[in-house]
């Protein structure tokens, strides 16, 4: 492992100003997303949406450090013959792929989840290493509900986690490190940083056990945020002062940076709540985006499928990631989303 190369693309992640384009849905989210607009989802639809945000000028070269990417999209190639990878990479941004498969049900607990995936993965890893992958991703699952999240089930996803960690950085690839305390529920902020802050603590104690090392690694967190169907919506300045402290006490300083998950959230919160906590003053590590569906909600609706299209959904693919790497930076005003419009 050369942790001198790994630091190196981690630091490039959360580069200031720049953020992580999260592409990586399976089949089965991006045809939700398709049907939402009215288009087919195919191998070739796929590709070709994903193809106008890569070939993006602007928003690639200027605003986006990384691309997750989904596993049929590692091995596409654009319509031209060129690989999607080399897409990216030609644009100044670093490939990723997403290597788990996904979640299954917890025995013994009701109601939880724990990712899988560990299996064949050092062969998958040294295989996306050769297309040209310098970082993974791997997403753990914790749900907050009546009598959950069990200890179980923030212990084996903590260490399913820390498993793939040490196998990415063996494979000279940087793990971003994904544990999801969801916000679908309907408790309070302060219910999402008790539970946020176990699973934050328990994923450290793990990583160290797998002996990863944090310097050559990414952490993509949840924010402290209130449940979606809590009376009580906490404010933009709470969310951000309740993350920056809850980060603070548990995130190590040696880990290069910190690229949050949407998570459910709409695109303008998204970014409200990332400048919301660059301008809370110095941090012991990068801080920035990591959005999939608040980077690309408005280019999908945009673009709707049509050839046609390609140029408006790069421009509004543009805005968002503008607007992100301006809240990265803690220098975005909601003047800026009206004067767009």
């Amino acid at each position: 492992m050369n942790l001198t190369e790994l630091n190196r693309i981690a630091t490039a992640m959360v580069a200031s100003g720049k953020g992580i384009l999260a592409a990586d849905e399976s089949s089965g989210t991006i045809k939700k997303r398709f049907d939402a607009i009215g288009v087919e989802s195919t191998e070739t639809s796929r590709r070709d949406y994903r193809e106008m945000l890569f070939r993006s000028k602007e928003a690639m070269s200027q605003h986006i450090s990384g691309v997750i990417l989904y596993d049929e999209t590692i091995w596409q190639d654009a319509k031209d013959g060129t690989p999607l990878v080399k897409l990216i990479e030609q644009s100044g941004a670093i490939p990723g792929i997403k290597v788990d498969e996904g979640t299954q049900s917890l025995p013994m607990c009701p109601g939880e989840t724990v990712t899988v995936g560990l299996d064949k993965l050092a062969e998958r890893l040294k295989k996306y290493y050769e297309r040209g992958a310098r970082f993974a991703k791997w997403r753990a699952v914790i749900d907050i509900g009546s009598g959950i999240p069990s200890m179980t089930a923030i212990s084996v996803n903590a260490h399913a986690l820390a498993r793939y960690a040490a196998l990415c950085q063996a494979a000279q690839i940087v793990p971003i490190v994904e544990p999801e305390v969801l916000m679908d529920g309907d408790h309070d902020i302060d219910r999402c940083y008790e539970v946020t802050q176990r699973v934050l603590n328990k994923t450290f104690q793990e990583l160290r056990v797998q002996r990863v090392a944090l310097e050559g690694m990414v952490l993509k967190p949840n924010m402290a945020i209130s449940g979606k169907k809590c009376a009580k919506q906490a404010s933009v300045e709470e969310v951000a002062e309740k993350t920056m402290r809850l980060l603070k006490a548990c995130v190590p300083a040696a880990v290069p940076g910190i690229a949050f998950l949407s998570g459910g959230q709409s695109d303008e919160e998204a970014t409200a709540h990332l400048n919301a906590m660059h301008k809370l003053g110095p941090l012991p590590w990068g801080l920035t985006f990591s959005y999939g569906r608040a980077l690309q909600a408005a280019p999908q609706k945009a673009w709707s499928g049509k050839a046609e299209n390609v140029a408006a959904g790069q421009n509004a693919f543009s805005h968002r990631a503008r607007m992100n790497s301006l809240a990265s930076r803690g220098e975005w005003q909601t003047s800026l989303e009206q004067k767009a419009a």
